[in-house]
């Protein structure tokens, strides 16, 4: 049998143990790929859902959401998880459940048959996420090797929410909109069986209890917070269906943080918090997510709805956008160690806040090149830039014990702000548009959506600024320094 690689040690490998790292590296980079695939390839896809399936115009939104919030909800749990019942066990489970509901979606026939599916593909990918970057950190020595491996990590996850556009452009028109999730079950297949050969098992050795009413509190929380923020495009923010969830969800948080603050094996330590470059470096990633995800809705649909794209002309339209996101992803470790990964976080937004204004400029006759291409590439660029320094950040300040729980804390800050971003940004364009279905008025709405995620991304500079750590550098020499205070 193939030697099995020992994922629960961070220690420094012998060099022939570099490719069986490396094999290791691309079974957790593969599944992170799928996760990040599944937020947005369905968005090219939701005009056939709709036809096919008889959706609403909410319910296109709660194709999204179910998932992310599913995802970002139990992202924690899987976190914590990992650490606790091992690595490669939840890296399997999350994948096996992950393929099973892509399976179950693919196949439906009722539109809360899809929604169901999205949301246990949402479960899956919180079990399966966690898992894949402290399988990726235990392999992979700590200094430049590892940020490389994460800058890979990051840079094949932004890659598969980019390329979600173009796969599910080429499956739509080709064959049907059930194959954007069919898809990922030869894929699933394939790498549980990779992963059965090449991972050993590993976990921080803490046998503690999973917290899992933390884990509902948190994600009914988000979920209700959602439904009430999607509730004030037809009833407004006063009406009681919309403040009836508002503050249900509200109350749903505040005692995950009191369940949080009393358990003896919380799910979110609130220690961990108190770690100025955790707390402050998921915050940033919150915000980044609030708008990068929206980012890729509100493209397919001007591209489709607005400039009258095909499903696959609206893929192939954003495909500077996904090289952008990756390049800027891969670019990122190397800058780090010039200029520190504080400096790269707010270049990266900025350039990001650059293209969503940019982009706030659309118009219903606009040309490909200055009302996506260019646009596109600014907002994807730079959100490229800042999540390898961010994700870093927040890691660096990791216990060995808390890996896999601050692994997923960075995913969950990420998709949360992408689940309610999509909420808040959705009812900010339909304000804007109202009733009416001109093509005029929807471009109008899309581009309020964009000038309100410009002002976010600005107000994530300042924070930044204010509260980001700038003392975690890596030097060419691949030591470890502290970087001086740049800001």
């Amino acid at each position: 049998m193939t030697p099995m690689v020992d994922v629960s040690t961070p220690t420094r490998l012998p060099a022939r143990s570099r490719t069986r790292t490396w094999a290791v590296v691309a079974a957790a980079c593969t599944g992170q790929f799928l996760v990040v695939l599944d937020v947005s390839v369905v968005n090219v896809a939701l005009p056939s859902m709709r036809t096919d399936l008889g959706l609403s115009a909410s319910g296109l939104q709660w194709v999204v959401n179910a998932y992310s919030i599913a995802f970002a909800g139990f992202m924690l749990l899987g976190g914590r998880a990992a650490d606790i019942y091992g690595r490669k066990r939840m890296f399997l489970t999350g994948l096996g459940l992950f393929t099973a509901a892509s399976l179950a979606g693919g196949l439906a026939q009722e539109d809360w048959h899809l929604l169901a599916a999205r949301a246990a593909q949402g479960l899956g990918a919180a079990v399966l996420s966690p898992a894949t970057l402290t399988i990726l950190t235990a392999a992979v020595p700590e200094g430049p090797a590892r940020t490389r491996a994460i800058g890979t990590w990051m840079a094949v996850g932004a890659g598969g929410g980019a390329a979600g556009g173009l796969i599910g452009g080429v499956l739509t028109d080709a064959l049907s909109w059930r194959w954007v999730l069919l898809i990922n079950v030869p894929v699933g297949a394939l790498v549980l069986a990779g992963a059965l050969v090449w991972l050993a098992e590993g976990r921080a050795g803490d046998r503690r209890r999973v917290d899992l009413p933390g884990a509902v509190l948190v994600t009914a929380g988000l979920a209700t917070v959602a439904y009430g923020i999607v509730q004030t495009e037809a009833e407004g923010w006063g009406a009681a269906a919309t403040l009836v969830p508002l503050l249900g969800g509200l109350a749903l948080l505040g005692a995950f943080v009191l369940v949080e603050a009393r358990t003896a094996a919380p799910l979110m330590p609130l220690r961990v918090l108190g770690v100025r470059a955790v707390s402050a470096a998921n915050v940033s990633m919150l915000l980044m997510g609030s708008a990068t995800f929206c980012m890729w809705y509100f493209m397919t649909v001007y591209a489709q709805n607005v400039l009258e794209y095909t499903p696959l002309e609206a893929g192939l339209a954003l495909m500077p956008s996904s090289a952008a996101v990756i390049l800027g992803s891969k670019a990122a470790p190397r800058l780090m160690t010039r200029t520190g990964a504080k400096p790269l976080a707010v270049t990266g937004f900025l350039v990001t806040a650059a293209g969503f204004g940019w982009q706030s400029t659309m118009g219903e006759h606009g040309s490909y090149l200055t009302a996506v291409c260019l646009p596109g590439v600014l907002m994807m660029a730079g959100a490229g830039l800042a999540s390898t320094p961010l994700a870093t950040l927040a890691t660096s300040g990791a216990a060995p014990g808390d890996a896999g729980l601050v692994s997923g804390l960075v995913n969950t800050s990420r998709t949360m702000g992408g689940a309610l971003g999509l909420a808040v940004l959705s009812t900010v364009a339909t304000a804007r548009t109202g009733s009416s279905t001109a093509a005029a008025d929807i471009t109008a709405g899309y581009a309020t959506a964009f000038r309100t995620a410009t002002v976010v991304l600005l107000a994530g500079v300042l924070l930044m600024m204010v509260w980001l750590p700038g003392r975690i550098r890596v030097r060419a020499d691949r030591r470890p320094i502290r970087a001086r205070r740049l800001w």
